[in-house]
Protein backbone atom coordinates (compact mmCIF):
# COMPACT_ATOMS: atom_id res chain seq x y z
CA UNK A 1 0.00 0.00 0.00
CA UNK A 2 1.53 3.28 -1.10
CA UNK A 3 0.45 6.42 0.79
CA UNK A 4 1.59 9.70 -0.64
CA UNK A 5 1.54 12.49 1.92
CA UNK A 6 1.78 16.02 0.69
CA UNK A 7 4.65 17.88 2.37
CA UNK A 8 2.43 20.96 2.59
CA UNK A 9 -0.34 18.97 4.30
CA UNK A 10 2.15 17.43 6.71
CA UNK A 11 3.60 20.85 7.56
CA UNK A 12 0.10 22.24 8.06
CA UNK A 13 -0.72 19.47 10.55
CA UNK A 14 2.54 20.04 12.43
CA UNK A 15 1.85 23.79 12.68
CA UNK A 16 -1.72 23.17 13.88
CA UNK A 17 -0.44 20.82 16.57
CA UNK A 18 2.17 23.36 17.73
CA UNK A 19 -0.40 26.17 17.80
CA UNK A 20 -2.72 23.98 19.87
CA UNK A 21 0.08 23.16 22.30
CA UNK A 22 1.02 26.83 22.61
CA UNK A 23 -2.58 27.78 23.32
CA UNK A 24 -2.83 25.09 26.00
CA UNK A 25 0.43 26.23 27.60
CA UNK A 26 -0.87 29.82 27.70
CA UNK A 27 -4.15 28.70 29.27
CA UNK A 28 -2.30 26.69 31.93
CA UNK A 29 -0.01 29.65 32.66
CA UNK A 30 -2.98 32.00 33.13
CA UNK A 31 -4.80 29.42 35.28
CA UNK A 32 -1.73 29.00 37.52
CA UNK A 33 -1.40 32.78 37.92
CA UNK A 34 -5.08 33.04 38.85
CA UNK A 35 -4.70 30.25 41.40
CA UNK A 36 -1.64 31.98 42.90
CA UNK A 37 -3.60 35.21 43.20
CA UNK A 38 -6.50 33.39 44.87
CA UNK A 39 -4.10 31.73 47.29
CA UNK A 40 -2.59 35.08 48.26
CA UNK A 41 -5.99 36.72 48.64
CA UNK A 42 -7.31 33.84 50.75
CA UNK A 43 -4.27 33.89 53.01
CA UNK A 44 -4.57 37.65 53.47
CA UNK A 45 -8.28 37.35 54.28
CA UNK A 46 -7.71 34.58 56.81
CA UNK A 47 -4.87 36.50 58.44
CA UNK A 48 -7.03 39.61 58.66
CA UNK A 49 -9.88 37.69 60.27
CA UNK A 50 -7.83 35.56 62.64
CA UNK A 51 -4.98 37.91 63.48
CA UNK A 52 -3.14 37.05 66.67
CA UNK A 53 -5.81 35.79 69.04
CA UNK A 54 -4.43 35.28 72.53
CA UNK A 55 -5.17 32.13 74.50
CA UNK A 56 -7.58 32.44 77.36
CA UNK A 57 -5.81 33.24 80.62
CA UNK A 58 -8.15 31.36 82.91
CA UNK A 59 -10.78 28.65 82.98
CA UNK A 60 -10.76 25.17 81.53
CA UNK A 61 -11.46 26.10 77.91
CA UNK A 62 -9.20 28.01 75.50
CA UNK A 63 -5.98 27.88 77.51
CA UNK A 64 -4.20 25.28 75.34
CA UNK A 65 -5.55 25.58 71.79
CA UNK A 66 -6.81 28.69 70.10
CA UNK A 67 -9.57 28.06 67.56
CA UNK A 68 -11.74 30.34 65.47
CA UNK A 69 -14.99 29.28 63.87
Amino acid sequence: MDMDVSPALLMDRVLQTRQGQTAQEAQIFVMNKAMDMQESASAALLNAVAGDLPLASGGSVGTQVNTLV
